[in-house]
């Protein structure tokens, strides 16, 4: 080569250096952002596994199973079944598609565990966008053991309610909505509002939303419109009514827009109450004062019918969305409660719906029997104030309708605020070793009944209600008393009783509860019992129950009865465990630490002031069953009703629980009465005061 050539040459070589150092440093730079991208995938995996555990009990692994969990690709965040179903099928056949009503997640169950694991690598971190909608999304996916939900029980309708289907023809539909004139303004002789969430107009009688009523001696002129005059005869001569409405509420409804819970005022109108609904199809949601909802498919051209409970004791309301959870194999003609079998739900997008609601102007007082929540009756029903129980009759007593009757009344709306799992009674679950068997006594909910699957778990309640919900979550679980367990003395490898003891209402009762858990045990089982202290704010720390003073509405205890069924054929106190002393030696036990339980003696219970400090160590805990939306620091996802109105004063009853709270060393000084167990460790954790126990 020439020394020409070679000078040319050496650019040439320099230039191909710079170009394969830039190829390199691009190469390096797309490694770092797929590195920081897996990164953050596994980051958001991670988040996702922790909330399905702390929220739901649904425990991921971290090997490949046929079955996945999908986050961000549930109804409860815009993704319709049949967009779900189009992706997921792109990996393989899918045998099982469940889409839980009001969840952000689905489950997945593919044919072949080759096929799940396609699915998972090529889902993880998958932006899509939601059918009829401009949002995009990130989906993550985790595998499960196993795809497994509950269906919920089939729900009939509340009572006296009913729902007609084509109660109008077509044409009779479009000259009803074509009769309304919505570019009427304010001064026009019917009342026409545009309200924050709907329009609405009112005929014969305006109804007032600052107090909930009609003004009886000032009925607008021109009374209803003509063209309802038929339809209304027709509901007379049918049966559906036995007074013919003098007031007309019109309201359209845009997608997007709904109505708060509400009972319609018990003193401004009659008994029947009908609705037509005109345009579209809608759900509307009824609920219970004790927590229990039914979502209601009312059709185009139907007609809704509230009488009786339906019309006095339940909400009815439509939450404001764009979309409904409803049947995917009835799309749009489902009549009726919508069922929650997750294999057969979909969203459906809203249109414009009208609806005709008419009603007869009460003249006279109410007098329904649902006194509670009648504006007419208010205050009528009195109950006699509790007192401290002075012998086992009188505390039964007590306990039964302060606490057996109250749970029973509150269970769904109590189960509903009772998901998350105590972090230490976890640790104590999941500390035993496979295959033990463990009882819950005072299971609730059944919260605890599914954390480790490698144990035996059954559980027991006083309440029917809650032991009901344990079995729509396929836990094991019956009714029965704390005191009188019907299960084999020397039986359990373990036993927990979480926020339980504390509804006993005598020293007595809560010393036998805690002999009865001994009992259950075999030589060496131990046993986690939590009760709530006295001190709240301990070592200059306040509990999460004061520190929530402006969140959730009660203490998020697990969920306990107390219990009092009676012991089953053959079962007797096991005779080798037995307090080696008596109560009074209890309560000496307890005065020697300084820490005597002050009984109000003599006296009616005092009522707590819920997130604030206690001054007595037996009391009455009131729980508010309220609707309202889900407010930071709240835990129950409803609907509020607007400040002062009177939803919010009447149709929220209160119940009232009796506590004992444990004052330091109580709970220790009953253990060590007992001659059979030993206390293995004691502490104190969020408010509450802590022991395990072994069985000698």
């Amino acid at each position: 080569m020439t020394a020409g050539g070679a000078a040319c040459a050496r650019p040439k070589m320099a230039a191909c250096r710079q170009i394969t150092s830039m190829e390199t440093g691009k190469n390096i730079e797309d490694h770092l952002k797929v590195h920081k991208m897996k990164k953050k995938i596994l980051r958001k995996q991670i988040r996702a596994q922790h909330t399905l555990m702390r929220h739901e009990g649904i425990e991921c692994i971290s090997h490949a199973t046929q079955s996945l969990v999908i986050a961000n690709a549930g109804l409860g965040n815009g993704m319709s079944r049949r967009q779900l179903h189009r992706i997921v099928e792109n990996y393989g056949m899918v045998e099982t598609l469940l889409m839980p009503p009001n969840k952000p997640y689905s489950f997945v169950k593919y044919e072949s565990t080759e096929e799940a694991k396609k699915a998972f690598d090529a889902l993880n971190g998958k932006e899509v966008t939601l059918e009829d909608s401009d949002q995009d999304i990130v989906l993550y996916c985790n595998f499960v053991e196993k795809v497994c939900w509950k269906n919920s029980v089939p729900t009939s309708l509340p009572p006296d309610l009913k729902v007609i289907e084509n109660i109008i023809s077509p044409e009779e539909e479009r000259k009803m909505l074509e009769s309304i004139d919505w570019r009427g303004d304010e001064n026009a002789q019917n009342a026409q509002k545009t309200l924050k969430h709907r329009r609405v107009k009112h005929f014969g009688y305006e109804f007032r939303y600052d107090n909930n009523d009609v003004d009886k001696d000032k009925p607008l002129p021109g009374g209803l419109p003509e063209i309802c005059i038929p339809f209304l005869e027709k509901c007379l001569k049918q049966g559906y009514i036995k007074h013919k409405p003098d007031q007309l509420t019109v309201n359209q409804y845009e997608p997007g827009q709904g109505i708060p819970p509400h009972i319609d005022t018990h003193s401004a109108f009659e008994d029947e109450i009908i609705s037509l609904s005109l345009g579209s199809e809608i759900v509307m949601d009824f609920k219970h004062p004790d927590g229990h909802t039914v979502a209601v498919m009312l059709p185009r051209c139907s007609l809704l019918v509230m009488t009786g409970e339906s019309r006095y004791l339940w909400t009815h309301g439509i939450t404001p969305r764009k979309y409904d959870v409803i049947q995917a194999s009835e799309l749009g003609q489902k009549v009726g409660t919508i069922t929650a079998d997750v294999r057969d739900l979909t969203l459906k997008r809203r249109e414009t719906r009208t609806s005709f609601t008419f009603r007869k102007v009460r003249r006279s007082s109410c007098n329904c029997i649902y006194l509670s929540v009648c504006d007419s009756q208010k205050g009528q029903q009195r109950q006699a104030e509790p007192s401290f129980p002075h012998n086992d009759l009188e505390a039964s007593e007590l306990e039964q309708e302060y606490v057996h009757k109250v749970y029973e009344e509150i269970a769904t709306h109590f189960s509903s605020t009772r998901h998350s799992p105590w972090p230490r009674v976890v640790e104590f679950l999941r500390s035993l070793p496979e295959g033990s068997i463990v009882a819950d006594v005072g299971c609730g909910n059944g919260k605890y009944l599914g954390i480790n699957r490698d144990l035996y778990m059954i559980g027991c309640d006083r309440s029917k209600n809650l032991v009901d919900i344990c079995g729509e979550k396929d836990f094991q679980a019956f009714v029965c008393d704390a005191l009188s367990v019907p299960i084999r003395s020397g039986s359990c490898d373990a036993c927990i009783s979480i926020a339980v003891i504390h509804h006993f209402s005598t020293a007595e009762r809560r010393l036998a509860a805690i002999r009865e858990l001994a009992r259950l045990l075999k030589p060496g089982g131990m046993a986690l019992i939590y009760v709530w202290a006295m001190e709240q704010e301990y070592k200059n720390q306040k509990s999460k129950y004061l520190k929530e003073k402006h969140g959730s509405k009660d203490k998020e205890e697990a969920s306990n009865t107390g219990m009092s069924q009676r012991l089953l054929d053959g079962q007797k106190p096991d005779s080798s465990c037995r307090g080696s002393a008596c109560s009074d030696r209890l309560l000496d036990d307890s005065e020697d630490k300084g820490c005597a339980a002050k009984q109000v003696v003599d006296s009616t219970l005092p009522v707590h002031t819920n997130r604030t400090s206690f001054h007595s160590q037996d009391m009455l805990v009131p729980w508010h069953l309220k609707g309202g939306i889900k407010k930071k620091g709240t835990s129950v996802d409803e609907v509020s009703f607007p400040a002062g109105c009177k939803e919010s004063q009447e149709l929220s009853p209160v119940f009232h629980r009796y506590y004992h709270v444990f004052r330091e060393g109580e709970l220790e000084a009953a253990c060590r009465s007992l001659d059979c167990v030993r206390i293995l460790k004691n502490y104190y954790d969020q408010g509450n005061w802590c022991v395990v126990l072994e069985k000698l």
